[in-house]
């Protein structure tokens, strides 16, 4: 890992940190669950529970930035606070809003997060993020033709810092358990297809 890059992840790391935890009553809940009962074809019923975010499935989309020039993927970091660091190392990410496409929402998201734009994306997978109590299925893209083009537009909530790694960094990073979530673990393996060899 090169130091600049390794002292950058340490101060977000740092800078990111959650420092006190407590319980918030908001006037609205992001998550929320309803009960169903099914009936399956065998005559069986199940209980079941369906999470729903901001009240629609969750469907989200994750994108991995290409920098052809520098031959980096552009990152984000940003507070998670539910896991052991408290801040994660991702790819650029976010829900689908109603009436997009997924590659739009790629696309948005990028922009978002970052200024960055793509002149073309690769549709890596689909899947399921947790078929046991949700509905959302994600899709991952690689992004080609990558440039800086605008400022960030963060949400009021977002704080998102972003920087650029190499492959081999963000293997380490993975290896380390510094990249700790399955969406990015997931696009992470499947963008070693697309990977020009040195």
């Amino acid at each position: 890992m090169r130091k600049t890059r390794r002292e950058l992840i340490n101060k977000y790391l740092e800078e990111l940190r959650t420092i006190k935890r407590e319980i918030n009553e908001p006037k609205k809940r992001f998550i929320t669950s309803i009960p169903y009962k099914y009936t399956l074809s065998n005559g069986r019923v199940l209980p079941r529970e369906q999470m729903l975010k901001n009240g629609i499935s969750g469907s989200a989309v994750m994108v991995a930035p290409y920098i052809e020039e520098t031959k980096e993927f552009l990152v984000v970091m940003e507070p998670r606070v539910f896991t052991k660091l408290g801040v994660a190392i991702s790819f650029p990410a976010g829900y689908i809003e109603e009436g997009e496409t997924p590659e739009e929402a790629a696309l948005r998201e990028l922009r978002e997060e970052t200024g960055y734009v793509a002149g073309k994306l690769i549709h890596l997978d689909s899947f399921y993020q947790d078929e046991g109590v949700s509905e959302a299925y994600n899709h991952s893209f690689l992004a080609l033709d990558v440039e800086k083009k605008f400022d960030q537009e963060l949400d009021e909530n977002e704080i998102i810092k972003y920087m650029t790694l190499t492959y081999d960094e963000l293997l380490e990073l993975d290896q380390e358990g510094i990249i700790s979530g399955a969406n990015t673990k997931l696009t992470l393996s499947k963008i070693r297809n697309y990977i020009k060899e040195e």
